[in-house]
């Protein structure tokens, strides 16, 4: 994601008003690659902004979506949505145990799906998601 300054001048220039709360969210993204859920920023924020609202979370997300500063990334393991401020190419290699999500460069970057096999969907982009257990975890599950 870009600097918290950057995406405020974005912000303003799609006409949104720059709120103490947005600032804070802005904060809690900028720089994150533990690409966060609404539960562990929300928290985060709570801490300094104790009348931050879920909805002003969730909405400021998904304004930061709309405007590609952010993206979302399913985790099919807790069925939840995490947010990734890296919005370039890249996959992700995920920890089985604790839930620890990491970037990794796009390891195919040329690879298309043969329109026969695309079932008419019109693709995007793409994004690959290793599972299996961090060295930490793997140390833990050996003792």
């Amino acid at each position: 994601m870009k600097t918290t300054e950057e995406v405020i001048q974005r912000f303003r220039q799609a006409g949104f008003k720059i709120t103490p709360q947005r600032r804070a969210i802005f904060e809690v993204l900028a720089g994150n690659e533990n690409h966060p859920s609404v539960e562990a920023m929300y928290q985060e924020i709570k801490i300094k902004m104790p009348d931050i609202s879920l909805a002003t979370l969730y909405n400021t997300l998904n304004e930061l979506n709309a405007l590609g500063l952010i993206d979302i990334v399913r985790d099919t393991s807790q069925k939840a949505v995490r947010y990734d401020p890296n919005t370039e190419p890249h996959d992700h290699l995920y920890c089985l145990q604790c839930n620890r999500m990491i970037d990794i460069e796009n390891m195919d970057k040329d690879l298309e799906l043969p329109e026969e096999r695309s079932q008419g969907f019109h693709i995007l982009r793409q994004q690959v998601t290793y599972y299996g257990y961090c060295p930490d975890c793997q140390k833990i599950l050996e003792e």
